[in-house]
């Protein structure tokens, strides 16, 4: 094959001119994210049972659609929230494998099959599933700059002009706007002024129910009519009301004197909101915060800049004095990790380049290596549309590594064939002979470092995912570089490579300086591996040292899934005395806003109060906010770095003492779950009450708060939250002939706000509500004042027929597969892994819960705990040392000698552990991946070392002769192609930035791994390649004879 090349270089220009203009134009097609497409299809069935609390809703809608949800095809978990507001959300989570659009339809399915057993307010409300994620994609935040506009303008001024626009974005699943209600016609009644009227409630209702309709008046002359008819007019009568003054004009009652009461005269009328529980802010100013959740399967950075390009759009038709900003974009840490690497490709192509420079001494030999650079990364982009990738930071990891791997084989054929020309061939020659001795290891390593990889391909679940984007990358780029050193290095070598002709100057200089040492290196190295093959047994302990250092190393490594990266912004929470009043709350909430604000790095603090992320509720004693910090670039004080915001945030939230605040990392992956650390859940799966779950929530707290491994505990679960029980006496309001559905709706009104029915503004139908005005509902004793009318036509004040008592309940309730359970948040502390948080909950739980108990996780900690009980890394490590094993196996005919190439894996093992155990680092995917590969790389090494003494062996030398010329002679081709590697990820393990620990943790792992693989294991794999061949005895006893008797001559010097 590399003959044909050789004598005809167009062809192997042409083919690999064409590779680079296809891998340009695929990655021009290719979508961007930040991982490949790893988060699992959630669906949420949303509906709402007016006036319901929690209990009521869990046990009339939750239940049904639940128990025909369970089961549904290729579901992991689903959980319910169950709020004292009526609302019910399911999310039901499904594995990573499926495709959301039919998980769509199965769930909609499910949910349709409850219908019938749900209560019929709950049917007419609708029950609505949709695709969605836990956390926002990105916020805009719209606000008035010099105060003009309140919560509720700006909340409308998007529902009625932003969501509709932002819901037609491709890859936006859902909008929800943060900060007000929708607008709704309030009338605020006066109890006193309804007494000394004799007006009800129902009455009012009733009235503007009849008042306010839609009536339909057909047409005149219309068909059939008698002949000679010559127009026909449509007949328009009163509709539905529009504002403020025409709902004043509602009649309520003709009094006998001729006079009229009309709504005006019982009470106030105002467009205002439909409900006043949440306000929201940006950096303590009012405003509303639109917050766009991602579809999932969709392309993060493609949504998020269509939404941003059409928020500046809308920005053109903006009133006077008011403006936007994006509060919250996820995306950010993916563009700027993705600029951050291609930043590193660059350095580590110019670091790579230096090295293969000073080692082959010559601009003509330097250009090779470098044109197989761009062939092979860019050739890979050839692929992607093929299997399905993105542009990612794990496809683009593997290119970075890449580099060090693709100039390894132009730099072995090159220095072969000047290997040659220094030996008086002429080039065409010298390159015929070079590429007969190294297209076998050529082959050998490029098949090796793809086999590596190939058990990878098959581990489930979201760390697969993870592990195949990177795996593949590398595999393919290995692959296409070898198939560049078969064709278009040697071509090369032929065309450009001469005789080097001795020059003058400091450059010369230098060269011969290098020359020197170099030359007296390799003596060196070739006495230690002869004084080490003498003392093989001693080398060999030496070896199992290692491997035992290894395992040391690793066993006291901290194992966790994925590391909690600078993301460019973090969340905190706030959460006061249970049933603190809203007011209390923005109080609270505008001391922490001054702390967030104040904390260096900080840019944007987006509050909103009567709500929390962690429980998804909307309630009045809970803030959450959006904290987003300066470009990563800007972030350059120590103070300014991500692990001291986040330190700071704690410890000055911490000093609030009118509440629990704290801040927390949002999660690793976008998508999966709310919040970073780990969210466990407490089953209680005996179905027994409340009381029982709390008892056991507060055990489980208590005991795990002494747990050292354990921070920042909190739970979401708010059992006995004061509420107030008014309980109506049935039997005196049958005797006194008043109808039960007037007292209720008067109840209702009186607290919560009667619903009515709809009118219509902006081109949009809004609701309207009958509700007491604010100084009479400061306390439950005011309901009494209320009257309800009997069936005389006697008005019976409701404190006749009602009595008031203080109880409590809970603010909502969650279940989890069906199971009533508490959600538990927190974190590892400093110093500890994830892996070990979660056996400390684990263990906690199992010796302080009953029976009657059980334990899940949800979000990203499923996804953990799931990839722990799938593949182990030890087990992929094994299976990837079994591929490589088989095919040296193959490739040498011989089962022996695998062996010698792979007995230095430990060392290079025993570097990666050491180097990860010395930084402090944790040993997580990136870290595994990078153990993966080091099998090749380390037996890359050894092919070299190998494949040379078997030739020599095989001509028939000694076996230790054989070993010393094979380590002599590929020592320089060892050693540049491990500088040239390792230098390539030099640039990795300094990274900073967006993203920056996972770089640092891979870079680190196989720098370490390398060093010691270029620098202890060279010296050993001639002692293994000896020992074996003595094991094996290869070519019968003649050779070890020879052998033996030329170390008596030595006389073991």
């Amino acid at each position: 094959m590399s003959k044909f090349f050789i004598n005809r270089p167009i062809v192997a220009m042409v083919i690999s001119i064409l590779m680079v203009i296809v891998g340009l134009v695929a990655m021009t097609g290719l979508p961007t994210a930040q991982f490949p497409n790893i988060v699992p299809p959630e669906m949420q069935v949303k509906t709402t049972y007016p006036g319901a609390d929690a209990l009521t809703v869990e046990q009339s809608v939750a239940t049904p659609i639940e128990q025909q949800m369970s089961g549904v095809d290729n579901m992991n978990y689903m959980y319910s929230l169950n709020a004292n507001d009526g609302t019910l959300k399911l999310t039901v989570n499904f594995d990573i494998k499926t495709d959301p659009n039919t998980d769509q339809i199965l769930a909609q399915m499910r949910s349709n099959q409850a219908n019938s057993q749900l209560p019929s307010d709950v049917i007419n409300q609708g029950v609505t599933v949709q695709k969605s994620t836990a956390s926002p994609l990105i916020m805009f935040a719209l606000f008035s700059p010099n105060g003009t506009y309140d919560n509720v303008f700006l909340a409308n001024y998007s529902y009625i002009n932003v969501n509709d626009q932002m819901t037609r974005v491709p890859g936006i699943a859902s909008v929800t706007v943060f900060g007000a209600g929708q607008y709704a016609m309030r009338l605020w009644v006066r109890p006193d002024r309804l007494a000394s009227l004799g007006i009800t409630i129902p009455e009012i209702v009733s009235a503007v129910q009849q008042q306010n309709t839609v009536n339909p008046a057909g047409q005149v002359g219309g068909e059939p009519v008698p002949p000679g008819q010559e127009f026909t007019y449509a007949v328009r009568s009163q509709g539905r009301l529009q504002n403020e003054a025409e709902f004043g004009e509602i009649v309520i009652r003709a009094n006998p004197d001729g006079s009229l009461v009309r709504i005006r005269d019982v009470g106030r009328i105002e467009l205002g909101a439909q409900n006043y529980t949440m306000i929201g802010r940006l950096n303590g100013k009012p405003a509303a915060i639109i917050a766009l959740y991602q579809l999932p399967g969709s392309n993060a950075i493609q949504a998020a800049d269509g939404a941003k390009k059409v928020m500046a759009e809308l920005k053109e038709r903006f009133p006077a004095d008011l403006d936007y900003v994006v509060a919250l974009d996820t995306t950010l840490a993916v563009t700027e990790g993705i600029k951050e690497i291609i930043h590193t490709l660059f350095e580590a192509l110019v670091l790579v380049l230096i090295v293969v420079f000073v080692f082959l001494q010559g601009w003509r030999a330097t250009l090779i290596p470098l044109l197989a650079v761009p062939v092979s990364l860019i050739g890979t982009f050839v692929f992607f549309p093929l299997l399905g990738f993105s542009i990612n930071t794990l496809s683009l990891f593997g290119l970075v590594l890449a580099i060090g791997l693709v100039v390894d084989d132009a730099i072995v054929v090159v220095e072969a064939v000047e290997h040659h020309i220094e030996h008086g061939m002429s080039p065409k020659d010298a390159t015929l002979r070079a590429m007969e001795e190294v297209s076998g290891p050529v082959i050998a390593i490029a098949v090796i470092l793809a086999a590596v990889f190939v058990p990878t391909a098959f581990i489930p679940g979201i760390t697969g995912r993870l592990y195949q984007q990177f795996a593949v990358t590398i595999a393919v780029s290995v692959i296409i570089s070898a198939f560049n050193a078969l064709t278009l290095s040697p071509a090369l070598a032929a065309l450009l490579l001469r005789p080097k002709k001795k020059g003058r100057g400091p450059l010369q200089k230098f060269y011969d300086g290098f020359n020197k040492v170099f030359g007296r290196s390799t003596d060196g190295y070739v006495n230690w591996c002869d004084h080490l093959i003498r003392k093989s047994k001693m080398s060999l302990l030496f070896l199992l040292g290692t491997a035992v250092m290894a395992g040391f190393f690793g066993k006291h490594l901290p194992v966790s899934f994925l590391p909690d990266e600078d993301q460019g912004y973090v969340f905190a929470g706030l959460q006061l005395p249970d049933a603190a009043s809203l007011q209390r709350t923005d109080a609270v909430t505008k001391k922490a806003e001054e702390i967030i604000m104040k904390t260096p790095g900080v840019k944007y603090c987006t509050a909103v109060v009567g709500f929390s992320m962690l429980s998804g509720v909307v309630n009045t004693y809970s803030s959450f906010f959006f904290v987003t910090l300066h470009d990563w670039a800007e972030r350059k004080k120590p103070e300014e770095k991500y692990e001291a915001i986040k330190a700071h945030l704690n410890n000055e939230l911490r000093g609030l003492t009118e509440a629990i605040a704290f801040s927390f990392p949002p999660p690793a992956i976008p998508g999966v779950g709310t919040s970073g650390g780990f969210t466990f859940i407490l089953e209680d799966r005996a179905g027994k009450d409340i009381a029982f779950l709390t008892e056991q929530t507060n055990k489980f707290l208590e005991a795990a708060r002494k747990r050292p491994e354990l921070a920042g505990l909190s739970t979401t679960f708010r059992p006995t939250v004061p509420q107030v029980f008014v309980d109506v006496d049935r039997d005196k309001v049958l005797k006194q002939g008043i109808t039960l559905s007037d007292v209720y709706k008067t109840l209702q009104c009186f607290m919560g706000g009667a619903f009515v029915n709809y009118f219509n503004r902006f081109g949009r139908q809004w609701q309207i509500y009958v509700q007491a005005e604010g100084e009479y509902r400061t306390n439950a004793r005011n309901l009494g004042q209320f009257h309800v009318r009997n069936s005389d036509g006697v008005m019976v004040p409701l404190a006749a027929v009602t009595s008031v008592r203080s109880t409590a309940g809970p603010e909502f309730t969650m279940r989890y597969n069906l199971y009533r359970s508490a959600q538990i948040n927190g974190s590892a502390a400093p110093g500890y892994s994830s892996v070990q948080a979660m056996e400390a909950l684990e263990q906690v739980f199992a010796a302080t819960m009953p029976s009657e108990m059980g334990f899940d996780y949800l979000g990203m900690s499923y996804q953990e705990k799931k990839a722990q009980e799938g593949v182990s890394p030890a087990v992929i490590f094994g299976f990837s040392l079994l591929c490589v094993f088989l095919i040296l196996a193959a490739q040498y005919e011989s089962w022996s000698l695998p062996f010698s190439v792979l007995l230095g894996t430990p060392i290079a093992v025993m570097g990666a552990f050491g180097a990860l155990w010395l930084m402090r680092f944790e040993n997580n995917v990136y870290a595994q991946i990078g153990l993966v590969m080091l099998i090749g790389l380390a037996a890359k090494n050894a092919i070299l070392i190998v494949e040379f003494a078997k030739m020599e062996y095989d001509k028939g030398k000694p076996v230790v002769e054989a070993a010393l010329t094979g380590a002599k002679l590929r020592l320089r081709p060892i050693l540049m192609t491990s500088f040239a590697f390792i230098l390539g990820c030099v640039p990795l393990a300094l990274a900073s930035g967006a993203g920056a620990i996972s770089r640092q943790v891979m870079g680190m792992a196989v720098i370490g791994g390398m060093l010691a693989a270029s620098f202890i294991a060279i010296f050993l794999i001639p002692v293994t390649f000896y020992v074996v061949e003595k094991l094996s005895h290869r070519g019968g006893s003649k050779h070890l004879m020879v052998e033996e008797t030329e170390k008596e001559g030595k006389g073991h010097e």
